[in-house]
């Protein structure tokens, strides 16, 4: 009698596999395993050496051409979302390893979404008033600016695609002056969003708020470097829901200590989960969230139901 089929699923933070999909079928085909915290290392091979498919969470463990090598049994491998760019397609390809993927649901208005919910939040002072009121207090005790009111203010967006599109739309709603740049931006491309295309340097200097939303490039890694934090106005706010490659992030803890930008707010790192000593963590006037952007029941419902999918048609073939 042949052995059953093992399944490994990694990174099911939210354990919301079982929650959202439904694996009876699978569970009577083949053994299934779900991680829900990260795997490096040893630790990673020593789940993976058995597989005959695993089940990636977007791109949340790099899956390289070194880690293919050390497993000879793969035969098929899943992911979540439409594209991970941590995922070596062409070793699988080589290997002849069939890959399938799910869709993606309301990912772009959700991470829409938690840009504004950072910006109002980092803007407004949320955290740090929701803090003082828990902690018995009402008021600061120190003299201190108020919160700005963001209607006539300049917002000024990096990239201007699906979810930055869809940022300007609610910036122009709070009635800001919106602008954007890009590698590739036009005038006539800004101007469908109802805004004004600049250079990135004007951008920086003159918003109020500046939110990133570019697709990560090798010519776009640590675009906001230490020169370009320091150019932003000191009553500034940086926001990034987008990918940490795009700002160097020892420089941007470095600019929060010396006041310019004023803020930030991000939901990406350049390791995740972000480790408990990290700097970031102990960083003035930055807003942090674990990644929430896509972060939503109805996406990981959409990814439970695809993954299914696609492991039971993959058993079906024996």
């Amino acid at each position: 009698m042949s052995r059953r089929p093992r399944i490994v699923v990694l990174d099911d933070w939210e354990r919301s596999f079982r929650r959202l999909g439904d694996w009876r079928a699978i569970d009577a085909a083949a053994d299934v395993t779900i991680h829900h915290v990260p795997l490096r290392g040893e630790a990673l091979l020593a789940a993976l050496r058995e597989a005959d498919a695993i089940v990636l969470m977007r791109d949340r463990t790099p899956f390289g051409a070194d880690l293919l090598a050390q497993l000879p049994k793969l035969r098929f491998l899943a992911y979540t979302g439409t594209r991970n760019n941590a995922l070596d397609s062409a070793a699988l390809q080589a290997r002849g390893i069939p890959v399938h993927h799910t869709e993606w649901g309301p990912s772009k208005s959700a991470t829409c979404e938690l840009t504004w919910a950072l910006i109002l939040g980092a803007v407004k002072q949320v955290a740090a008033a929701s803090a003082r009121l828990r902690a018995g207090g009402w008021r600061s005790e120190a003299a201190e600016p108020l919160a700005p009111v963001l209607h006539g203010q300049r917002l000024g967006l990096i990239g201007l695609g699906e979810i930055g599109g869809r940022v300007a739309a609610v910036g122009r709603a709070f009635g800001m002056d919106v602008v954007t740049w890009s590698p590739h931006m036009t005038e006539a491309r800004a101007l469908q969003h109802g805004a004004s295309a600049v250079s990135l340097d004007e951008l920086l200097a003159t918003s109020a708020v500046v939110s990133l939303h570019l697709v990560p490039s090798a010519e776009t890694r640590h675009l906001i470097n230490a020169e370009r934090l320091a150019t932003m106005r000191s009553d500034g706010v940086l926001v990034n829901t987008s990918r940490a490659s795009l700002v160097d992030t020892d420089a941007l803890v470095a600019a929060l200590k010396q006041g310019r930008p004023g803020a930030a707010a991000l939901d990406v790192f350049d390791a995740e989960p972000l480790a408990a000593d990290h700097p970031l963590r102990e960083a003035p006037n930055l807003l942090l969230t674990p990644h929430l952007g896509f972060v939503v029941e109805p996406v990981f419902q959409r990814f439970a139901s695809g993954i299914t999918a696609g492991l039971a048609a993959w058993l079906a073939q024996g």
